[in-house]
């Protein structure tokens, strides 16, 4: 390990910073965990890129929602 504590400073504030994220996101992960259960219940197959198009806006939103928080709401 390099010792920065700079580095480590960053990773704490995005690990807090997750929750909230998640939080501003709740209809997406909602979605993407849908599609996810669907696909694994009794029957359903889940296979690659089957929920790609719900997983893709869960990403989005949270990438959006991190760089409002880490950025202090600009």
């Amino acid at each position: 390990m390099s010792g920065n504590g700079a580095v480590w400073g960053r990773v704490r504030s995005r690990l807090r910073a997750f929750p909230e994220c998640l939080a501003a996101c709740g209809a997406e992960a909602a979605a993407y965990g849908r599609c996810v259960q669907a696909s694994t219940a009794p029957g359903g197959c889940l296979k690659k890129d089957l929920c790609a198009q719900e997983f893709e806006a869960l990403r989005s939103c949270f990438a959006a929602a991190a760089k409002k928080t880490l950025t202090g709401g600009h």
